[in-house]
């Protein structure tokens, strides 16, 4: 029950009894409708061709709208030709108005055609929903031609008079292209991303531009995306991180073209300090070519190496700051034996596989050099005064969280820190020790204060990338010195925290979903960071069904270990299920294997999600107003109509 000063400010908006009938009646409908369909995506990687692809082909969910539609009256080329038109239409369009195709029989068959499909998208919204998602440019017209029955004589011609009116006009190009889009975010009505949106593949600034088209997207974060908040908020141990990955991975066009990185110092001291060293440890993985900055591998060896030992040292220096971290195994400089050329771990000493390092001073390994120390200075202006990056790791931040409690589902990237008997892990970051829901809460807290109250430290984007609590990474260590260094396999080996073990049992799941206060029976735990490999027989689906690992290796470094290139997993009103996709090649179409893992009966409503949650207390709140009205209890207002 609310009180009577709430409902007084209530009847601002809905000042008589018809305006709260009007609204009651508005709701209870909205009510009614199936759920929109959520798209559930992990582990992008900046692979923004194959991402893009998946996004406006809804994971081959158009592509199944086309068929049911035209399938019994067009050949496979049309269906294809009308596909790609959806998917790409700036770039279909331009083909045909080159080979002359772009009659003006072409523009009024396909705009017909587009409806259909738009119709077919749009059914289970109200037309107040679909109206405000469309172009305002176009809304008027749009509406019309999705709302008409163009059956009987003076409907029919009614609709052909405004697809010939708007080839007449010439504003055929535009029209198309907005209603294609159209197309696209009415098929997805949540998109939900499970982090990692950054790193290995060549432009996640792509895959973000595309993000903001659509006007109901969420992330939980990944501990790549905290590596380049770090980054971005001017924390150093993370842009060298960042620095170094992207190196690592030839991926020079996002740092140089897409956010403006100015690379210019840096290449050069690398290019003088390294220039007799082979630096074979540190030769890039050129998983995609440079666009615009070409880089020649052995400069990018001699870059990944520099940036490598710079960003050791400063996470040296994090290290010490920070003893509430517990991470004093991960300081090695400090270790090695120039002498001889060996490194101690554990009492034991191992060669190394480089022993030129001639800006580490063994006095004092965590120093950094008078020349290293300007390089650093310089590369964080260049973060900071990136603009575009500063706008999309807001975007990322604004809408995203360590963790998601969203339609019954619970949503984290990596895991939820269990010790070895499977119970939760207990960490003590300085006020008190916390555990599963407190302890992914407090690195909420934290990650805010850092980013948004700038009162806190921004190592806290470093620990959450590689920290061994760390719900976004989940492993006990990252060995990158090691793998630069080291032969010894059981060195470099990082071990998965327990989470990954005990989740594939159903009581680990159930204590996880009552944990963070969730139906432990009908409720899923979602998350990725662990490819699944598929062609060894692994399934992304686990604990009979309350857990599912949505990594399928979208980035192309994990094709060859996963056997597929990535998981969309689909929740629609009638069923949830498992998109597995095959690698992405342009110009050839592939059709998403789909597997149905569980189905919805009764069909899932508006009622049953959140936002039915939502849209009931505002109509309960609605019908007391209504009640005070008729009590006397609230003058209603005279409204002219």
């Amino acid at each position: 029950m609310h009180d009577l000063e709430y409902l007084n400010l209530l009847s601002r908006s809905f000042p008589d009894k018809a305006a709260c009938r009007s609204e009651i009646i508005n709701l209870n409908a909205i009510l009614g409708l199936p759920k929109g369909t959520e798209y559930f995506f992990s582990d992008i990687h900046g692979e923004d061709k194959a991402f893009v692809h998946l996004l406006r082909s809804s994971s081959g969910v158009i592509r199944g709208k086309i068929n049911n539609l035209f399938a019994n009256i067009l050949p496979e080329s049309e269906l294809q030709a009308l596909a790609n038109l959806i998917y790409y239409p700036e770039r279909t369009l331009q083909k045909k108005i080159e080979s002359g195709e772009f009659t003006a029989e072409w523009q009024s068959v396909n705009i017909y055609r587009l409806i259909k499909v738009c119709r077919e998208v749009s059914m289970k919204y109200t037309r107040s929903k679909v109206r405000k998602k469309m172009p305002r440019d176009y809304a008027y017209i749009l509406e019309e031609m999705l709302t008409v029955d163009e059956d009987g004589e003076d409907k029919d011609r009614y609709f052909s008079n405004i697809i010939s009116t708007i080839v007449d006009t010439d504003g055929t190009e535009i029209f198309i292209t907005e209603l294609c889009n159209l197309i696209h975010v009415l098929s997805i009505d949540q998109l939900h991303i499970l982090g990692d949106l950054f790193d290995r593949g060549p432009h996640p600034d792509v895959v973000i531009e595309e993000m903001m088209k659509y006007p109901d997207v969420d992330f939980v974060w990944g501990n790549h995306d905290m590596s380049w908040v770090g980054a971005a908020s001017g924390n150093e141990a993370c842009m060298f991180n960042v620095l170094r990955i992207s190196t690592r991975y030839n991926n020079f066009d996002i740092l140089q073209d897409g956010y403006g990185i100015n690379l210019r110092a840096f290449s050069l001291f690398a290019d003088d300090i390294y220039r007799d060293d082979p630096c074979e440890q540190f030769r890039p993985h050129i998983l995609d070519e440079n666009v615009y900055d070409s880089v020649d591998p052995s400069l990018a060896a001699r870059m990944q190496k520099a940036a490598a030992i710079i960003q050791f040292k400063l996470e040296g220096q994090l290290i010490k700051r920070h003893p509430e971290y517990k991470m004093d195994g991960r300081l090695l400089l400090d270790k090695i034996d120039f002498e001889n050329g060996t490194l101690e771990i554990g009492g034991s000493r191992y060669e190394l596989k480089d022993t030129y390092l001639p800006t580490v001073n063994p006095s004092y390994p965590y120093e950094l050099s008078k020349e290293e120390a300007e390089i650093v200075e310089l590369i964080k202006t260049s973060f900071l005064r990136s603009k575009l990056l500063q706008d999309h790791v807001r975007y990322f931040m604004d809408r995203g969280r360590v963790y998601r409690r969203v339609n019954g589902n619970f949503l984290c990237h990596g895991c939820v820190p269990l010790n070895e008997d499977g119970s939760f892990l207990t960490m003590d970051f300085g006020k008190g020790p916390v555990k599963g829901k407190a302890l992914l809460d407090g690195f909420q807290d934290m990650i805010e204060d850092a980013y948004n109250k700038k009162t806190g430290s921004t190592d806290i984007f470093w620990y959450l990338w590689n920290g061994p609590a760390s719900p976004l990474y989940g492993k006990d260590k990252m060995a990158t010195f090691e793998n630069y260094f080291i032969n010894e396999k059981e060195l470099r080996k990082e071990t998965l925290n327990p989470y990954y073990r005990y989740i594939e049992t159903v009581p680990t799941a159930e204590m996880i979903l009552n944990e963070f206060e969730m139906d432990s029976v009908k409720g899923h735990i979602i998350n990725g960071h662990v490819p699944v490999r598929e062609k060894a027989g692994e399934h992304a689906m686990k604990a009979g069904g309350r857990v599912f690992v949505i990594d399928g290796g979208l980035a192309k470094s994990y094709h060859e270990k996963t056997g597929i290139a990535g998981y969309t997993l689909i929740f629609n009103s009638h069923a949830l299920s498992l998109a597995s996709h095959e690698p992405f090649e342009e110009g050839r179409e592939t059709s998403p294997h789909l597997e149905t893992v569980e189905y919805m009966n009764p069909r899932i409503r508006v009622a049953d999600t959140d936002l039915g949650k939502i849209l009931q207390e505002q109509t309960d709140a609605l019908e007391e107003l209504l009640g005070a009205y008729s009590s006397g209890a609230i003058k209603e207002k005279p409204v002219k109509r």
